[in-house]
């Protein structure tokens, strides 16, 4: 796969605006045969060839031939996605023919991407198109080699795709991975494996792999100190993101799984404004988190929060791996986690049967077969129609009597309209069956009957979630750690700072100013993808109100633009 003139993968400038955008970059000489970057990179420049030629190349592993993925000639660029991720490269650059080439730095381009709106434009729609074309193409840069009905394959199986990395997945079982492991001296005891232009990773996790990949945070003279930080890229937390960092706040997203949240694991949504026909959680998640890289924000996964602690200036927060960040405003959006049921051997089959997610990577190897969908609210029952559509027959069991409780209308018809569901109510599983992968579970109804060994490759667990507030100490909770907000705050939970600023807490603020809380993890919230993207945008004005009231004017370093 090459570019050319006319490929949807090139970037089309006109003369006026090449030379605006040669001003944000500087110009150099480049000889023929000259490496411009090359895999491990990270923080790579944009390049822009004013004349010569350059070409884009996969390095070969092993001593295989070098692909070629990319050529470019005058009024040509050199980047893609990972320019705005931060990932590090995987792909060479080098010079074919000399010329003269321009290199736009991480922070200009960041600069582009605000204050030109139609180079950004012209810039984002090419960095997409060419990670689609990546994605699509041979010319990847990540094998990943294992078992995705085990919870191990899966993670970094899901991992790779909430990111969109360019990358391959074989099977462990298949004759291409036999093949690919011997290349690399690796046996089953490394799976699931990770193969990189930069080296092997065995056992492979998905923060082993983000550490590899340079998506893990690092600590740098940039990132330590920020205006606004997010923790959780949920819906509320990319709308945070993607206000606040549009807005001029330096914004820092850490999520302990990827970007998406539960939301990404939707398989449709189409109560969501604005699209009619529906659109999966990935879909609209994934689009969020480009649009977030757009506006300059760092989105670091997996990354954990441990704790938070108020300081003179803000909050200091401290990472899992005992790294610190400084902000001047949180925006927390940990959203929750899932609940389970109290069954033996339930944490068995995790990852190898049961599931919390009913998306194309869960489902692939379902067609045709029997499945299991426990829940009584809309996850569940977009769930069964989404399984039902894949061929499988599915049982939604519901522990209440009436299926249109807790579920919306719509969603309720379409289940008793659709042969291959069978609800049944008043029912709980109590029992897991199968060796390494589920293979059935019994039923108890509550007349104390019971179903024994009901065939079900899978079960599909829907039954809400516990909040991710453990971390959020500082922040006064409910008995069920859900964080109070605003005006739930209650008047003993407000302490002599609040007399000191001269205020009570702004919407979507917790007990400790200018902490504030968005999404699942607030008390009260909706559960509701559009609601959580409205919370975590107006968390966004509030927070500019705590910083422009709590701040002496003579240190705001920013302000809001809407």
């Amino acid at each position: 796969m090459t570019n050319s003139s006319d490929d949807h993968t090139s970037a089309r400038f006109t003369p006026e605006q090449l030379e605006r955008l040669k001003t944000y970059g500087t110009p150099h000489r480049a000889a023929a045969g000259q490496t411009l970057y090359r895999p491990g990179q990270t923080g790579y420049d944009l390049i822009l060839v004013e004349s010569g030629r350059a070409e884009v190349v996969r390095e070969g592993m092993d001593g295989t031939t070098p692909q070629v993925v990319a050529r470019e000639g005058a009024g040509g660029i050199l980047g893609e996605l990972s320019l705005l991720s931060r990932q590090a490269v995987y792909l060479t650059a080098r010079m074919t023919a000399a010329g003269t080439i321009y290199r736009i730095n991480p922070h200009e381009l960041r600069r582009l991407m605000s204050a030109d709106t139609e180079l950004s434009a012209i810039l984002l729609s090419t960095f997409m198109a060419r990670r689609r074309e990546l994605q699509a193409s041979a010319a990847r840069s990540l094998d990943l080699i294992g078992d995705d009905r085990t919870a191990a394959g899966l993670a970094l199986r899901t991992y790779a795709a909430r990111l969109d990395l360019p990358h391959h997945w074989i099977h462990s079982h298949s004759p291409e991975a036999v093949s690919a492991m011997a290349e690399v001296e690796a046996d089953p005891s490394d799976l699931p494996l990770a193969i990189t232009t930069a080296g092997v990773i065995g056992r492979a996790t998905p923060g082993l792999l983000a550490e590899r990949l340079g998506l893990s945070y690092r600590i740098n003279d940039q990132d330590t100190s920020v205006d606004l930080v997010v923790v959780g890229a949920g819906p509320a937390g990319l709308a945070a993101t993607v206000y606040g960092a549009s807005e001029g706040l330096t914004t820092t997203v850490l999520d302990a799984v990827g970007p998406g949240g539960q939301a990404a694991a939707s398989s449709r949504i189409e109560n969501y404004l604005g699209f009619p026909e529906g659109l999966s959680g990935r879909d609209l998640l994934g689009r969020a988190h480009v649009q977030a890289l757009k506006f300059g924000a760092s989105v670091y996964s997996p990354c954990q929060v441990d704790s938070v602690i108020r300081t003179a200036t803000g909050y200091s927060i401290t990472l899992h791996d005992g790294a610190r960040i400084a902000a001047r405003v949180i925006i927390a959006a940990t959203g929750a986690r899932y609940r389970t049921l109290p069954i033996s051997r339930w944490h068995d089959f995790e990852g190898a049967g049961i599931y919390y997610a009913a998306t194309e990577l869960e489902t692939r190897r379902l067609a045709g077969l029997p499945v299991a969908v426990v829940g009584g609210a809309n996850s569940a029952g977009q769930a069964a129609i989404f399984l039902a559509s894949k061929g499988c027959t599915v049982d939604l069991v519901i522990r209440g009597t009436d299926v249109r409780s807790g579920m919306s209308a719509y969603l309720v018809d379409r289940i008793l309209a659709t042969p291959a569901i069978t609800v049944r109510t008043g029912t709980q599983v109590t029992a897991l069956h199968g060796a390494t992968f589920l293979t059935a579970v019994d039923y108890t109804l509550t007349s104390g009957e019971v179903a024994r060994e009901q065939p079900a490759s899978a079960l599909f667990c829907f039954i809400g979630a516990a909040p991710a507030s453990e971390w959020l100490d500082v922040a006064a909770q409910d008995e069920n750690g859900f964080v109070y907000t605003d005006s739930d705050v209650a008047g003993d939970d407000l302490g002599p700072v609040w007399s000191e600023l001269g205020r009570r807490p702004l919407p979507f603020e917790t007990s400790s100013p200018g902490l504030f809380a968005v999404g699942d993890v607030r008390h009260g919230s909706m559960k509701r993808v559009a609601a959580a993207v409205g919370e975590g945008a107006s968390a966004v004005a509030s927070a500019h109100a705590a910083l422009a009231h709590d701040t002496p004017a003579h240190s705001l370093t920013t302000t809001p633009t809407s």
